[in-house]
Parts: C-alpha cells; structure tokens; sequence
C-alpha cells in the first residue's frame, strides 16, 4: 500500500463498535496507545475488519485543536 498521508501508524484492531450508519473502529499502535476513528458502517464491511487484525491508522488533517482544563 503506497499512500500520500505522513502519518500511517500499524496496529492491531482491538475494539468494534457498530452502529447502523457508523462504526467505531480502535487500533492499538503501541503498548497502551489507542486510536480510535469512526468510519461508515459500509466501510468497515467492505474492509472485512474483525478485532485482532492487522490495520493501519492514517492520519491526514489540516488542522489539530488543542484544549485544557481550567
């Protein structure tokens, strides 16, 4: 797989959480690190996705918001 993105982050899929549009998707990228993305629910069939496969997170964005706590 070639893609343009900078940030592509391998993974194992660890949680699946289907909804009837959409579905949340978590990929482990490291020891205690998690992504979490939400991708249709059509996707997620057409991929085949199952928890414990091999997955890649990819991040392409234009902009990061920062928040804290006051």
């Amino acid at each position: 797989m070639k893609i343009s993105a900078r940030n592509v982050m391998q993974g194992r899929i660890t949680k699946i959480v289907e909804g009837p549009v959409s579905t949340e998707v978590t990929i482990e990228v490291g020891p205690k690190v998690e992504i979490v993305s939400s991708i249709t629910t059509t996707a997620a069939h057409s991929l085949g996705l199952k928890n414990g496969m091999e997955a890649y997170a990819v991040i392409k964005a234009t902009s990061v918001m920062v928040g804290v706590e006051h």
